[in-house]
C-alpha cells in the first residue's frame, strides 16, 4: 500500500477513527492528516471524531478535529482508522458515500478489513505505528526526515504509547522500540508527553477509579475480577465515558487475577464492557461473540441485561478458557 498513490487526483479525502476514539485511534489519525497535508496540498482534507482529547492539546491541529459531523458532501477517497467501519459512528455515512475506501487497522476482530483497499496487520502493536510504516514506505521521493517533522512524529509516538501501555504490553515488538527510538529524535518532550497523556488523572477520575476498585469482586477462586459503574454513579460524580479509561487496565493489575472485566452503563439495561487479559484468555474472542471486537488481551463490546446477565454471560466464556489453560 503507497499513501501517495492511493490519494493521487483526490481533490476531497476524509479520515475517522471508531466512537470513544482513545489515544491510538487520535494519534493514527492526526498522523495521518498531517501527513496528507503535505502531500495532498491542493485537496480538501477532513478529520472527523466523536470527541477530542483535552490531554493531547500538544497535538498541531486539534482544534480541527469535526466533532459536529455536519460536513455535507462525499469523498473521494475517505480513510477508516482503528476499526472496522461499523464502529465509525456518524462517520460510516462519509466512508458508505466515498468513491475510493482504505481502512487501515490491527484489530484481529478486523482481520479481512472493511474497504476496498486494506491494510491490517493484527501483529503491529498499534494503528500509529502502521500509519508511521506507510509513510515510510511510502511512494515519495522527499527523504524521510522531510515526510516526517516533529508534529507528525509526536502524534505517532502518542498513539503507540497508548496502545501498548508505554511499551509494557505483550503486543509491544522490536520493531515498536524500534520506530519509538526513531520518533522521539524529532525532539518532543516525550517524558512529558508519556506523564500528561497516560498516566497523569485529574481528582474526579482518581475518585471514580478508586470507586471502581473499591466496589469490585473477584470469582473463579480470585482469577477473575469484575467492577461496574452504573449510570447514577457516573452522574454523580461528573465523569464521561473517557474518564473511565484505565479502570480496567487497573483491575488486570492486581495479583492473582487472569482476567478483568470493566462494566459501566451507557443505557437502560445496557452496558460497555472492556476486558483486560493475560495469557490465559483470549478476550477478543470473547467480545467477537457478543458482537465486539479488540485484541488478544484487550477487549470489548456492548451487552444488553441486568449487571447480573451480563456477568454470567461473559464468566462462562472466561470459565471454558481459564479451565481448558488449567488443565
Amino acid at each position: 500500500m503507497k499513501l501517495t498513490e492511493i490519494v493521487r487526483g483526490a481533490s476531497s479525502i476524509g479520515i475517522s477513527g471508531h466512537i470513544r476514539p482513545d489515544g491510538d485511534c487520535t494519534g493514527s489519525a492526526m498522523a495521518l492528516f498531517l501527513y496528507l497535508k503535505k502531500i495532498c496540498k491542493d485537496a480538501d482534507i477532513h478529520l472527523f471524531l466523536e470527541s477530542r482529547q483535552d490531554t493531547m492539546t500538544d497535538m498541531k491541529y486539534l482544534s480541527q478535529i469535526d466533532t459536529s459531523y455536519e460536513w455535507e458532501g462525499s469523498f473521494d477517497v475517505f480513510f477508516a482508522l482503528d476499526t472496522a467501519k461499523d464502529r465509525l459512528g456518524k462517520a460510516e455515512a462519509y466512508f458508505d458515500g466515498a468513491k475510493k475506501t482504505v481502512n487501515i487497522d490491527h484489530h484481529v476482530s478486523n482481520q479481512n478489513g472493511c474497504a476496498q483497499i486494506n491494510y491490517v496487520e493484527p501483529k503491529a502493536s498499534s494503528t500509529s505505528e502502521l500509519i508511521y510504516e506507510l509513510i515510510k514506505a511510502d511512494d515519495n521521493p522527499l527523504p524521510l526526515k522531510e515526510r516526517m517533522d516533529a508534529d507528525i512524529a509526536l502524534a505517532v509516538y502518542i498513539g503507540m504509547i497508548h496502545d501498548t501501555g508505554v511499551f509494557q504490553y505483550s503486543n509491544t515488538t522490536g520493531r515498536t522500540l524500534a520506530d519509538a527510538a526513531e520518533l522521539i529524535t524529532y525532539g518532543f518532550d516525550f517524558p512529558r508527553i508519556i506523564e500528561e497523556t497516560f498516566y497523569q488523572k485529574t481528582y474526579i477520575q482518581s475518585q471514580i477509579l478508586g470507586r471502581a476498585l473499591l466496589e469490585s469482586i473477584q470469582f473463579m477462586d480470585g482469577r477473575c475480577i469484575v467492577s461496574c459503574i452504573d449510570r447514577k454513579t457516573m452522574d454523580f460524580y461528573g465523569v464521561n465515558p473517557a474518564d473511565l479509561d484505565g479502570i480496567a487496565n487497573q483491575l488486570r493489575n492486581i495479583k492473582g487475577v487472569d482476567c478483568a472485566v470493566f462494566l459501566y452503563q451507557t443505557g437502560l439495561m445496557e452496558y460497555k464492557i472492556s476486558m483486560r487479559s493475560n495469557d490465559r484468555v483470549d478476550v477478543s474472542r470473547i467480545a467477537s461473540y457478543f458482537g465486539g471486537g479488540g485484541h488478544v488481551r484487550a477487549a470489548g463490546c456492548t451487552m444488553k441485561g441486568t449487571f447480573h446477565d451480563c456477568i454470567n454471560n461473559l464468566s462462562l466464556h472466561i470459565e471454558k478458557q481459564i479451565g481448558a489453560k488449567h488443565d
